[in-house]
């Protein structure tokens, strides 16, 4: 039987995010300018690639994070990187002092952060997905992280960042054990994702008590014109 996190995106969206799934059919996502993250059922069929056209829209490029089938005929895969999945396995989760809880008024401050240190996607509604935790010095934010996917039972830690000119102070590091004493107080297992080529964030995701659960894929592909339809997409 699969495991909740080997369709982590479906899983969140069928549980405890479900009130910001948009489905088509069988294919459910994430408001887009909360997440790029989408979900086809494990087997997807024609019906679901057609779906999928028709919610994404003509000539749209759709990302397919942690989707390693092949595509249909038509469908340009325009990139594709592997990457990594950890769960935590003895972390040492703690509260940080110096961290402040971010929300709506702060999303400036973090799509700017973000935008220098490029951790990953990061979108206006981002922060609505769980609680970003950041750390500031005289006023400027320097660094934060925060939740994102949420299966039942875990959630994902992401949007680790740093401003470059306070590298090595351990921020990522204290910040992502607040991040996960959250979680862990809800009862909950933090897990990440990254790329498989990010030696050094793996390194330090290890040295924290992340293990490696399973390799995954990241990457995005190309609607062709023909295939999309004039469906609704019906949202709840």
């Amino acid at each position: 039987m699969s495991h909740v996190l080997d369709n982590p995106a479906l899983a969140s969206l069928t549980g405890p995010h479900a009130h910001f799934a948009e489905w088509h059919g069988r294919v459910v996502r994430y408001p887009v300018d909360v997440s790029p993250w989408l979900a086809l059922p494990d087997e997807p069929d024609a019906q679901d690639w057609a779906d999928l056209a028709a919610l994404a829209g003509p000539g749209a490029e759709v990302p397919l994070l942690g989707f390693s089938g092949g595509v249909p005929a038509g469908w340009e895969v325009t990139f594709q990187i592997e990457g990594v999945q950890l769960v935590d396995e003895g972390l040492a989760a703690a509260p940080e002092p110096e961290a402040v809880r971010l929300g709506t008024a702060d999303v400036p401050e973090m799509l700017d952060l973000v935008e220098r240190t490029r951790p990953g996607p990061f979108l206006p509604r981002t922060v609505e997905l769980g609680t970003y935790l950041g750390i500031r010095r005289d006023g400027a934010l320097i660094a934060m992280a925060g939740e994102r996917l949420h299966p039942p039972g875990w959630t994902e830690i992401s949007a680790v960042c740093t401003d470059p000119a306070f590298r090595g102070e351990g921020l990522a590091t204290r910040l992502i054990r607040a991040v996960a004493h959250g979680i862990r107080e809800r009862g909950e297992t933090p897990f990440l994702h990254t790329g498989a080529g990010n030696a050094g964030a793996i390194r330090l995701y290890e040295s924290l008590g992340f293990r490696l659960r399973r390799t995954t894929t990241f990457g995005a592909a190309r609607v062709p014109e023909h295939l999309a339809d004039e469906r609704a997409v019906t949202v709840s």
